[in-house]
């Protein structure tokens, strides 16, 4: 059964911005040129910053609606559209579009038509590298498109679905090699991050999360082989990089078992990680650990964000983290080295921090049968949503939510197995958009967030760009004062992208199954 394509409704003018598609070079997404989005997070650092100007604090009230393109599936865009050649494109499970970024008029789209199934949950998007586009599919299938055509080159097989694997991630280019990890089910599967070949998909190199075999590293935070086989630990984010270093930044998710602990004693590597790896070989470099020993499903996903800073009056190489436990933390990204630990959210299930900055875990605040009061909750202080950091303030900015819930045991046998525990009940209060000084961890400031699992941008023009009511908005990066907002149908589920295409800069956010652009008009 073949995969299928619909072109939209101008063939003339789709077959004719086909022609111009230029596609994309290691060079290219390595310094992105202003007119592109050509990676997840716009660059490797996954700052999700844009040296545009254009569009700023002074004028952004002033964006008017460029254009709608509403999908002809159902589904979710939860993707970050990638920008190239003046062509967007992006993803919902198992399907793929290409659409002009002028007028979004759809040049094609190709449908992952005989998949065996998976899980559905979203798609993070796509990597570009030459004149192939590629993408992940929910029944872990790795594929590669004609970026001109939307024609299947081929698919390869990088997880496996009868072990309740699947694919949801966003691929990224690093050299001459995609890196990709599976999404899992928590179902006590060994998580893992791999290299594979842009050209024909096949395995480069592996890093797994847990120790597989004596002598890994690690193991002696397990109790036993067999525990750390199955303990988890999913790669499901977009990686970041520093090419100077060679390093890529992985970060990993929760345990196995899930919630029940008993049989895991111990920090359990390098699950809820961030994680340093040489690009070339897959071989871990460092490691630092967000959840040592996690009971609460608080994955350490969530992106390591690659900048330079000053600290202590000297320049420094800095990676940063909002970690789904609501805390925050700034390393060397050299050493992996702490330099600031701090809660961005009011946390309670910890007694502070080691002499590493790793948060310590207050027993009282486990799981437990007859329930402990935590926050966060299952969801977590952060999830998913990106975020952002702009080199110009010197602020991290995050969607956060303080919630708290009651944590129960269920399965309180020595060997639980997959789910042995949950969150039930609690409060939430109004989630906050978060800047953070990432000098002493401090909140500069905060406002109320409205709705929808936005990621953030912000720009040269001294703007960010989120969610707000009914739709996206604008504000002032310094203090977070509202400039402007727009109903989109909903609010927005993905992370905006701006770029700049025949002297007019644009922005582009989805809401559920509509992507829209705005530009300014002057």
């Amino acid at each position: 059964m073949k995969a299928l394509i619909h072109v939209g409704g101008a063939v003339l003018l789709s077959a004719v911005l086909a022609a111009q598609q230029p596609g994309l070079t290691v060079a290219q997404i390595e310094k992105p040129s202003p007119d592109s989005w050509p990676t997840y997070n716009g660059d490797y650092s996954g700052r999700r910053f844009s040296s545009l100007t254009k569009v700023n604090a002074g004028n952004v009230k002033h964006l008017s609606l460029a254009w709608i393109y509403d999908l002809p599936n159902p589904g979710t865009i939860k993707a970050t559209p990638l920008q190239v050649g003046g062509v967007l494109y992006f993803t919902t499970p198992n399907h793929v579009y290409a659409v002009d970024a002028r007028t979004a008029r759809e040049l094609w789209h190709y449908t992952f038509s005989r998949s065996r199934g998976g899980i559905q949950i979203g798609n993070r998007g796509v990597a570009i590298l030459g004149d192939t586009v590629y993408f992940v599919t929910t029944d872990c299938n790795l594929v590669a498109l004609d970026i001109k055509t939307g024609t299947e080159k081929w698919a390869k097989e990088f997880c496996s679905l009868e072990m309740m694997y699947y694919g949801s991630i966003a691929p990224v280019v690093v050299k001459d090699k995609l890196i990709l990890g599976p999404s899992g089910d928590d179902l006590d599967v060994p998580a893992y991050l791999e290299a594979r070949s842009p050209a024909n998909g096949d395995l480069i190199w592996r890093w797994y999360v847990t120790p597989q075999k004596e002598g890994d590293p690690g193991l002696d935070t397990w109790p036993n082989l067999d525990m750390a086989k199955h303990g988890g630990g999913m790669t499901w984010q977009p990686i970041t990089y520093d090419p100077e270093l060679n390093h890529i930044y992985v970060t990993t998710g929760n345990p196995q078992p899930v919630v029940a602990f008993k049989n895991r004693e111990g920090a359990n590597l390098f699950t809820a990680s961030i994680v340093a790896l040489n690009a070339d070989t897959g071989k871990m470099v460092w490691y630092f650990q967000s959840s040592p020993h996690d009971t609460h499903d608080w994955d350490a996903t969530q992106t390591a964000v690659v900048f330079d800073g000053t600290i202590d009056g000297r320049p420094r190489k800095l990676i940063a983290q909002a970690s789904r436990n609501g805390m925050f933390f700034v390393l060397d990204r050299t050493t992996g080295k702490a330099i600031v630990s701090s809660d961005y959210n009011k946390t309670n299930w910890s007694l502070g921090y080691d002499a590493k900055g790793q948060p310590i875990q207050n027993p009282d605040k486990r799981p437990q049968i007859a329930g402990a009061l935590v926050t966060p909750n299952q969801g977590g202080a952060t999830n998913w949503f990106p975020p952002s950091f702009s080199p110009q303030t010197g602020l991290f900015y995050v969607n956060a939510t303080r919630a708290f819930s009651v944590w129960y045991i269920y399965d309180a046998s020595d060997n639980p197995m997959g789910w042995g525990g949950t969150d039930r009940g609690g409060y939430a209060e109004q989630g906050q958009l978060k800047a953070i000084d990432y000098k002493t961890g401090k909140i500069r400031w905060s406002i109320p967030r409205y709705g929808g699992n936005s990621g953030i941008l912000t720009t040269a023009g001294n703007v960010l760009f989120n969610s707000a009511a009914g739709g996206i908005g604008a504000y002032n990066a310094t203090t977070g004062e509202a400039l402007w907002n727009a109903r989109i149908g909903g609010s927005v589920t993905n992370g905006p992208i701006t770029y700049e295409l025949d002297g007019l800069q644009y922005v582009v956010a989805g809401a559920g199954s509509r992507l829209v652009g705005f530009v300014l008009n002057q």
